[in-house]
C-alpha cells in the first residue's frame, strides 16, 4: 500500500478547471498532472463550484437568478429543492435552467413576482459516482417601504436644554442607511454637540440658537433597490435666554419678578443607552458596536473602558466624536463589561454594557477530498467549533448517512469517517454538516477511487539538446493507480541507470548534473504497477559551447575616418549562429554608413557622435556569448577655414490635393551655405484657435521639398517650413496661404484623467482639457464617469462645460473608483475612452503602529523596530512611519530640562530606523505614527530607553590662580556634558624653557569629586603648560589647555605690580567674544590680557561659506564694536584681532540675526493730531447743519402754526419738485432710513432675524423686498410664494445628479 500525500495546489487554463478536483485540497497516495488529455478520461465525483449566498436578497424588479455550477466527470445532472421538496421547475412558465449548468433564472421582468419566489432553496449534482449538495439558498426580495404618514409638531427647546430628533425609517430589507439634510441636500453639519445615534436619531446634547432652522430632514436609502425616502420636515425653535427675558419682560409690570434664568452648566445625563446597564450578544467575527450619548452643558466628552481588561489593540477604534466604540473581528475574548463614562466640569454619568459574543460554527478541520486506489484505507475528517458548540452530522450522496446504503469499507466514528480497504465501489460524496443556533457549516468531500495502469505522459521520441558541461533534464511525466515506480535505462538494452553522476527526480525526472559529450544517446524510462507497465524513449545530444576566438579590438579613429570591429566565433556544426552589433547597450543607429559583414562592423565617415562602446553579441538556440571594444573619435587635421552658415529660409510654398484630413505642402529649398540641408521642419498656425502662434507639426529629411501633412478638423492652417543644417536652422518662410478643414467629432479624449479625493468624502476628477485644434468642432464638453470598483454598480455620468475638474461629493473614504471622461462637441462624441483608477478622499489613519521595540547599538545610536499597521486601516496611500523622540533626563545629572522633540521619518512599508546623534547616558522616549497623504495617525505608546555611557566632554574652564614660587592653585569646572558618571580628573603638566622646548611630562590623577587643588613643588620662574580632562568608565574626554608662570626669584626682576593674585598669559589674548544680534545689526564685545594700546579689528561673514572674511576696524582701544548692515535671519561667524608686534585672534563665535520683522506701521487713528483734525471737522459741520436748520425754519415754526399745518387740507400742501413727496410738514417718520439691523442681503431679501425691529414684522414673513429706489414694497400685499433670489444660476447649484452624488 502506498504512504499517503497531499496533492500540490496547481492553476490551470479555465477550459480544463472543470476537471481538476484531484488538485484542489486533496489527500491523496496519487498525484495527477496536469495533462489535458488525462484530465479528461479519469472519473471523478461531482464537485460544487459556485452557488448563490445562503441569504439571498434579491432585487424585486428584475429576474432572479440562484446559481448552481457544478463540475464532474461524467458531467453532473442538476435538481433542485424548494422548502424540503422537490422543485419542478418544467411545470412553472417563469422558471428556466441553464444549459449545461444547474443555474435557475426566475422570469420576473415578464409577469412573474418576486414575493411568488420566497423559500428555501437548494441544489443537487448527480453523476454516477456520487451527489453533491449547495448550501440552503434563502431567496427574499429586497424592500423599501415609504415613511408612514404623521404629523410633525415644531420642537420649541430653551437654550441648553437637550434634544432628539427621531428618525423611525420604515423597515425595509436590507435595513437602510440613515442620514440627515437639510432642503438643499446638504448634510448637516455634527459634532461632540450633535451627532447622529446607530438608530439614525439626530441627538442634540445642548441646543443651541443656532440649531433653529425648518428643515431637518432624515433620509433613508435602500442601496438594493437604489432608492432614497424622505421623512416630513421637522422644525426647531431654540429660545435663547435673552429673548426669553425680552419677550417676559414686555408682559409684566416692573413690580412682578420676571426672567428666565441664564444657560446654566448641567451634569452629564445619558441619553442612550438609558438606564444604568444594559446587555449586548454579537456573534464572533463580527463587528461589535456600542454607543454612549449624553447630555450636559458643557458638551460632556466621552471616554470608555472595559471593566478587568483592557480594550483589545488594532481592532478598537473610536467614532462618532467618540461616542461609538467599535471593535472588529470581535472574539470570545472580548466578552465582558464594557463602561462609558459621560464628564465634564461638573461631573459625570456611565453605563455598563455587558457584552457576550456568541459564535456560529467556523471550521477547525474542513473534510477534504480524497483520491485513493482500490485496497488503500483513508479518513475524512470534520471538525468545527463554535458558542455553543454546534452539532456534526454526516450525509452521504446528500442523503443521512443513517439511511444511507451501506459501505463495508465505511466506519463513522463521531466527526471522523475511517475507510478500509476500498473498492472502486466505495466512490461517493460526503457532507459534514455542523449547526448551532447562530448557524451552519455545509462542506462537500468526494472520495474517488481509481484503478489506473501507469500511462506516460511525455511525447515519445523527444529530443533534448544541451550545451557541454550543463545540466540536462530528461522528463518522464507518468500517471497511473496504484501509483507506478519509475526506472531509467540508457540505449535499448542498457542496464538501469544508478550512481551519483544521475538525480532521480519524484516527478520521473532524469537529471544529469554535468552533461558530457558521451552523455550524448538514447535513454528509456519505464513506469510499472500492479495493473501494467509502459515505457518510453528520449533522445539526448550534447553540443560544443559557442567561443568568440577574435574579439573586437580597443580603437582610436580621426574624425571622418573609417573603423572596422572584427568578431571571429567558432561554434557546434549543428547549431546555426547569429550574430547581432550594439552601440553603447541598444541597437546599432540606422545609418546606411555603418555595415555588418559577417564577422565583422565596419563604420564609414566616422563622427563624434560615433563615440562609444560596440559589443558583439553571438546567439545560438542553446547559448549566448559576447565581446565589446570602446571606440574613441579624435580630431582630423586642420583643413583650410571654409565659411559655414545657416541656410537661407525656403520659399514660394504651395498646398496641393486639399481632402478633409490632410493636404500636399511643396517649397523650394534656399542656400545651403556650404553646409547640407539635413532637414526640414515644418510648422503650422491655428488662425481659429491661436492666432500668432505656431506649432512644431513634422520634419523630412534635406533631400525631401513635399511632405503629405495630416490634418485635424476645425483648424484654420497656415504652413511655413524652417531649413536645418550642421551650423543651425534658417529664418521661418514665409506662410502659406490659409486651409480651413471642416468640423468632426472629437478624435481624442481628455489626457492625465485622474481621480483623487481632496476630504475624505470626495472624489476630485480631473483632466488636461483638449487644445484648441484638438476639439474638432464648436461645443466643447465632457462626460465624466465613475463608479465604484469591484463592486457591482452602474455607470454615474454628467455632462460638464469645457473644464477641466468635477467633484463627486458623498463618497466612502479611500474606495478606488473607475473614472472615464469622453470629449464631445455640437458633431458627436469622440472614441470610447479608457479607464483609470482613482481613489476618493484620505482620512487619517486609525491605529497605531504595535510592537515598537527599541535595541540600543551604542551611546549615540539606537535602532527601532515595530510591526506595520493593517492596510485597510491606513485609509490612504502609505507614505512611510513617522518617529518621534526626545530626551527626558540625563542620568548623571537626574535634572529635567525643555522637551525639545525629534522627528524622523521612514519612506515606504518600512518596520525599522536607526535613531542617530543620541546624548550618552540619558534617558529617552518615542513613538511610531504612521503616515498617509492627509496626515498622521494616532501615536503608538510611549517606549523608553536608556543609551549607555559615553566619554565626558572637556571640563567646563580651568583657572590657575595664587602663583608662588614654587606652587599654583588650579580651579575647574565639571564638564558640560558628563555622558556618565566620572570616575577621575586627569592632569598632565609640563614646563616650556626659553627656546618654547617642552620638558617632562607629569600625570596626575585626582578625584572627581575635587574641583580645585595646590601643585607645589614647581621651579621658580618657570612656565608650566597643564592638559586637564575628565574620565569616565568608558575612556577619557577631550582636554582642555592652560599656560601659567611661577613667580620670580626675590633676586628677580620685580614682579607686576597689577594682577598680583592672577597668573599672567605667556602672550597677549583675547577672550570670552559674546555678540548680542538684532535683525540687521549685532553687538561684539570681548575681554583682552595684555600689553596696553593694542589696536583691535573684527573680522566676520557667513557661517559655512568660503567666502573671505570682511574686516572692520575699532577706533581706540574700545572692547565693543556693532556690526551694521547685515541679512536678517542669518547665521554669522565672528572673531576679533590685534594689529601690531603680536598679531593675535580670539576663537571663532557664531551668532544668528533676529528674523525680518513687517516694517513698522503707524495706526494714524491713534495719533493725537488726527484725533484733534477729525474734532475739529465734526465741530464745523455741526455748526453749519445749525446755520443751515436756522435759515430754512425762518419765520414759521410757531406752536400755532404747527397746529394749523396739523389740520390742514392735505390737497394744499405744498409738493417737492423733486421726488413728488410733501414738503418741510410731510411726516418725517415715513422717512427715516432702516436700522442697522435691517439693511438687505446681496439676494435682497429682508432676513427677520438680523433684527428685532425691522420692516419684516409689517410684511408678510420673509418675503418682503425692497425696490431699486430703496422703498419697501409687498408689505400690505397677501403674498406668500417665496421668490427665488436673484444671481443664483451658477453651476455649482444644486441638480438631481449633484444631490445623488452627495447620497453615496
Amino acid at each position: 500500500m502506498q504512504p499517503k500525500i497531499m496533492m500540490r495546489k496547481k492553476s490551470i487554463s479555465a477550459s480544463k478547471a472543470s476537471l481538476v478536483l484531484f488538485l484542489c485540497q486533496m489527500i491523496s497516495a496519487l498525484d495527477v498532472p496536469l495533462d489535458s488529455k488525462l484530465l479528461e478520461e479519469l472519473s471523478q465525483p461531482p464537485t460544487i463550484t459556485q452557488q448563490s449566498p445562503k441569504d439571498y436578497i434579491v432585487d424585486p424588479r428584475e429576474n432572479i437568478v440562484i446559481q448552481c455550477e457544478a463540475k464532474g466527470k461524467p458531467p453532473p445532472s442538476f435538481s433542485w429543492t424548494r422548502n424540503g421538496t422537490h422543485f419542478d421547475i418544467d411545470k412553472d412558465a417563469q422558471v428556466t435552467m441553464k444549459p449545461n449548468s444547474g443555474t435557475l433564472v426566475i422570469n420576473i421582468m415578464n409577469g412573474g413576482k418576486a414575493e411568488a419566489y420566497e423559500g428555501v432553496y437548494q441544489c443537487t449534482a448527480r453523476n454516477e459516482r456520487g451527489a453533491a449538495i449547495s448550501n440552503n439558498i434563502v431567496i427574499r426580495p429586497s424592500r423599501s417601504p415609504l415613511w408612514t404618514k404623521e404629523r410633525l409638531e415644531p420642537n420649541h427647546v430653551r437654550e441648553g436644554d437637550s434634544l432628539v430628533l427621531h428618525c423611525r425609517p420604515p423597515v425595509g430589507l436590507p435595513p437602510p442607511i440613515i442620514f440627515w439634510m437639510d432642503n438643499a441636500f446638504q448634510r448637516l453639519p455634527q459634532s461632540e454637540r450633535v451627532s447622529q445615534g446607530l438608530n439614525g436619531d439626530l441627538y442634540f446634547s445642548n441646543v443651541q440658537p443656532e440649531d433653529t432652522r425648518e428643515d431637518y430632514i432624515c433620509y433613508a436609502r435602500f442601496n438594493h433597490t437604489q432608492t432614497i425616502q424622505q421623512k416630513q420636515p421637522i422644525s426647531v425653535k431654540v429660545y435663547s435666554m435673552d429673548s426669553l427675558n425680552d419677550t417676559i419682560a414686555a408682559n409684566l409690570s416692573d413690580t412682578d419678578i420676571y426672567g428666565a434664568k441664564p444657560v446654566t452648566e448641567r451634569q452629564p445625563v445619558l441619553l442612550t443607552p438609558t438606564g444604568s446597564t444594559s446587555t449586548k450578544v454579537e456573534l464572533r467575527g463580527n463587528v461589535l458596536l456600542l454607543e454612549c450619548i449624553a447630555a450636559g452643558v458643557p458638551t460632556p466628552v466621552i471616554r470608555w473602558i472595559k471593566e478587568g481588561g483592557e480594550l483589545p489593540a488594532n481592532r478598537t477604534f473610536f467614532e462618532n466624536f467618540e461616542k461609538t466604540l467599535k471593535i472588529i473581528d470581535v472574539s470570545e475574548a472580548d466578552s465582558g463589561n464594557y463602561k462609558c463614562i459621560a464628564r465634564n466640569i461638573l461631573g459625570s454619568a456611565h453605563h455598563v454594557i455587558s457584552v457576550t459574543v456568541k459564535a456560529a460554527p467556523y471550521w477547525i478541520t474542513a473534510p477534504r477530498n480524497l483520491v485513493l486506489s482500490p485496497g488503500e484505507d483513508g479518513t475524512l475528517i470534520c471538525r468545527a467549533n463554535g458558542n455553543p458548540k454546534p452539532n456534526i452530522s454526516w450525509l452521504a450522496n446528500g442523503v443521512p448517512i443513517a439511511i444511507a446504503p451501506e459501505d463495508p469499507s465505511r466506519k463513522v466514528d463521531g466527526d471522523t469517517i475511517i475507510f478500509s480497504h476500498v473498492q472502486e465501489r466505495s466512490s461517493a460524496v460526503y457532507q459534514c454538516n455542523a449547526s448551532n443556533e447562530y448557524g451552519y457549516l455545509l462542506a462537500n468531500a468526494f472520495v474517488n477511487v481509481l484503478a489506473e495502469p501507469p500511462r506516460i505522459l511525455t511525447t515519445a521520441n523527444k529530443l533534448y539538446q544541451v550545451i557541454a558541461d550543463s545540466p540536462a533534464l530528461l522528463d518522464c511525466a507518468y500517471f497511473g493507480s496504484p501509483k507506478p515506480e519509475i526506472e531509467w535505462f540508457k540505449g535499448v538494452k542498457g542496464s538501469i541507470l544508478r550512481g551519483n553522476e544521475y538525480i532521480f527526480h519524484d516527478n520521473g525526472t532524469l537529471e544529469i548534473p554535468v552533461a558530457q559529450k558521451d552523455s550524448t544517446g538514447t535513454y528509456t524510462c519505464v513506469a510499472r504497477n500492479e495493473l501494467g507497465k509502459i515505457q518510453n524513449e528520449v533522445h539526448l545530444e550534447v553540443k560544443d559551447a559557442t567561443m568568440i576566438i577574435k574579439q573586437p579590438e580597443y580603437k582610436v579613429i580621426q574624425r571622418y575616418g573609417q573603423v572596422s570591429f572584427e568578431c571571429i566565433i567558432k561554434h557546434d556544426s549543428t547549431l546555426l549562429p547569429t550574430i547581432i552589433w550594439l552601440k553603447d547597450n541598444d541597437a546599432l543607429p540606422d545609418d546606411e554608413r555603418f555595415l555588418v559583414g559577417k564577422d565583422n562592423l565596419t563604420i564609414m565617415n566616422v563622427t563624434d557622435k560615433d563615440d562609444g562602446t560596440y559589443t558583439c553579441i553571438v546567439n545560438t538556440t542553446l547559448d549566448s556569448v559576447s565581446a565589446s571594444a570602446v571606440l574613441t573619435v579624435v580630431a582630423a587635421p586642420p583643413t583650410p577655414a571654409i565659411i559655414y552658415a545657416r541656410p537661407n529660409p525656403p520659399f514660394d510654398l504651395e498646398l496641393t490635393g486639399q481632402l478633409e484630413r490632410s493636404v500636399e505642402l511643396s517649397w523650394i529649398p534656399g542656400d545651403e551655405n556650404n553646409s547640407p540641408i539635413t532637414n526640414f521642419v515644418i510648422e503650422y498656425e491655428d488662425g481659429l484657435h491661436e492666432p500668432g502662434v505656431w506649432h512644431y507639426q513634422t520634419e523630412v529629411p534635406g533631400t525631401q521639398t513635399t511632405v503629405q501633412l495630416k490634418l485635424s478638423p476645425y483648424v484654420n492652417y497656415s504652413f511655413r517650413v524652417i531649413a536645418v543644417n550642421e551650423i543651425g536652422r534658417s529664418q521661418p518662410s514665409e506662410p502659406s496661404e490659409q486651409y480651413l478643414t471642416k468640423s468632426a467629432n472629437p478624435d481624442e479624449n481628455p489626457s492625465n484623467v485622474q481621480g483623487i479625493g481632496s476630504e475624505p468624502d470626495n472624489l476630485v476628477i480631473t483632466w488636461e482639457s483638449l487644445k484648441g485644434f484638438q476639439s474638432n468642432g464648436p461645443g466643447l464638453q465632457y462626460k465624466v464617469s465613475w463608479r465604484q470598483k469591484d463592486v457591482d454598480d452602474e455607470w454615474t455620468s454628467v455632462i460638464v462645460a469645457n473644464v477641466s475638474k468635477y467633484i463627486v461629493s458623498g463618497t466612502p473614504t479611500f474606495v478606488p473608483y473607475e473614472i472615464k471622461v469622453q470629449a464631445l462637441n455640437d458633431l458627436g462624441y469622440a472614441p470610447e475612452p479608457s479607464e483609470v483608477i482613482g481613489h476618493s478622499g484620505e482620512d487619517l489613519p486609525m491605529v497605531a503602529p504595535g510592537n515598537v521595540q527599541v535595541h540600543v547599538i551604542n551611546s549615540t545610536l539606537a535602532k527601532v523596530h515595530w510591526d506595520p499597521v493593517p492596510l485597510k486601516t491606513v485609509r490612504g496611500h502609505l507614505q512611510g512611519y513617522k518617529v518621534y523622540y526626545w530626551k527626558v533626563q540625563s542620568l548623571s545629572r537626574r535634572s529635567r530640562r525643555h522637551v525639545e522633540k525629534k522627528i524622523l521619518t521612514f519612506r515606504g512599508n518600512k518596520t525599522f530606523g536607526m535613531l542617530p546623534g543620541l546624548e550618552p547616558y540619558s534617558s529617552y522616549k518615542l513613538n511610531v505614527r504612521v503616515v498617509n497623504g492627509k496626515g498622521e495617525g494616532p501615536a503608538s505608546p510611549d517606549k523608553i530607553f536608556k543609551t549607555p555611557e559615553g566619554v565626558p566632554s572637556s571640563p567646563s574652564f580651568l583657572k590657575i590662580t595664587n602663583p608662588t614660587l614654587d606652587s599654583l592653585t588650579l580651579e575647574w569646572g565639571s564638564p558640560t556634558h558628563p555622558n556618565g558618571v566620572l570616575i577621575s580628573y586627569i592632569l598632565k603638566f609640563q614646563p616650556i624653557n626659553n627656546t618654547h622646548e617642552l620638558g617632562p611630562l607629569v600625570e596626575i590623577r585626582i578625584p572627581a569629586n575635587e574641583s580645585s587643588m595646590i601643585l607645589k613643588n614647581l621651579n621658580y620662574s618657570t612656565r608650566y603648560k597643564f592638559y586637564f580632562n575628565a574620565q569616565t568608565s568608558v575612556g577619557s574626554g577631550s582636554q582642555i589647555t592652560e599656560e601659567a608662570v611661577t613667580i620670580m626669584d626675590e633676586a628677580g626682576i620685580l614682579r607686576p605690580a597689577v594682577g598680583a593674585g592672577k597668573v599672567q598669559p605667556l602672550y597677549p589674548r583675547i577672550r570670552n567674544v559674546t555678540t548680542a544680534a538684532a535683525e540687521t545689526y549685532a553687538n561684539i564685545s570681548w575681554e583682552y590680557e595684555g600689553p596696553d594700546h593694542a589696536s583691535f579689528y573684527v573680522e566676520y561673514g557667513v557661517a559655512g561659506s568660503k567666502e573671505d572674511w570682511k574686516k572692520e576696524i575699532v577706533n581706540g582701544s574700545r572692547s565693543f564694536f556693532v556690526l551694521k548692515g547685515l541679512t536678517p535671519g542669518t547665521a554669522y561667524k565672528v572673531r576679533v584681532g590685534a594689529e601690531g608686534l603680536f598679531g593675535f585672534r580670539s576663537s571663532e563665535d557664531v551668532f544668528e540675526t533676529g528674523p525680518a520683522m513687517a516694517s513698522r506701521q503707524v495706526d494714524i487713528a491713534t495719533q493725537g493730531w488726527f484725533i484733534g483734525l477729525m474734532c475739529a471737522v465734526a465741530l464745523l459741520i455741526l455748526i453749519l447743519l445749525i446755520v443751515c436748520f436756522i435759515r430754512r425754519n425762518k419765520g414759521g415754526k410757531y406752536p400755532v402754526k404747527e397746529k394749523e399745518d396739523a389740520h390742514a387740507d392735505p390737497e394744499i400742501q405744498p409738493m417737492k419738485e423733486d421726488d413728488g413727496t410733501f414738503g418741510e410738514y410731510s411726516d418725517t417718520e415715513d422717512h427715516k432710513p432702516l436700522k442697522k439691523g435691517s439693511r438687505t442681503p446681496s439676494d435682497r431679501t429682508v432676513k427677520k432675524e438680523d433684527s428685532d425691529d425691522s420692516l419684516v414684522d409689517y410684511g408678510e414673513g420673509v418675503n418682503g423686498q425692497f425696490n431699486e429706489d430703496g422703498s419697501f414694497i409687498g408689505q400690505y400685499s397677501g403674498k406668500k410664494e417665496k421668490e427665488p433670489a436673484e444671481g443664483n444660476e451658477s453651476s455649482e447649484a444644486p441638480s438631481p445628479v449633484n444631490a445623488m452624488n452627495s447620497f453615496v
